[in-house]
């Protein structure tokens, strides 16, 4: 089994940035891909990026270009860099880690963008 604990979430003005972290613990060699997710109030979650264990990158539309996601060389810690923060980037922030045949979430980060 593996466990996520995230990070870094908080408020931020528009046009500003915040790094959310997510460290994974347990069978950390199970791990496939690990990314981030955000669901918004009254909306359904949706990806937001994701990077295999071989660092090939996902990123949604809405984000490319603004968010950077990244991974330590033990498979331990995957983080978000966003930057140029806007208010629909508002939500809760969730990681994810997925293997084979499994699946496993993260408690969550809220990140409010808003002057």
């Amino acid at each position: 089994q593996v466990q996520l604990a995230e990070s870094g979430g908080g408020l931020v003005q528009p046009g500003g940035s915040l790094r959310l972290s997510c460290a994974a613990s347990g069978t950390i060699s199970s791990i496939l891909t690990m990314g981030w997710y955000r669901q918004a109030p009254g909306k359904e979650r949706e990806i937001v990026a994701r990077i295999t264990r071989g660092a090939n990158t996902y990123y949604a539309d809405s984000v490319k270009g603004r968010f950077s996601i990244s991974k330590d060389n033990g498979g331990k810690v995957v983080d978000l860099q966003m930057n140029s923060l806007k208010p629909e980037d508002t939500a809760v922030y969730y990681c994810h880690s997925g293997g084979s045949n499994w699946g496993a979430w993260g408690q969550g980060t809220q990140v409010i963008v808003s002057s």
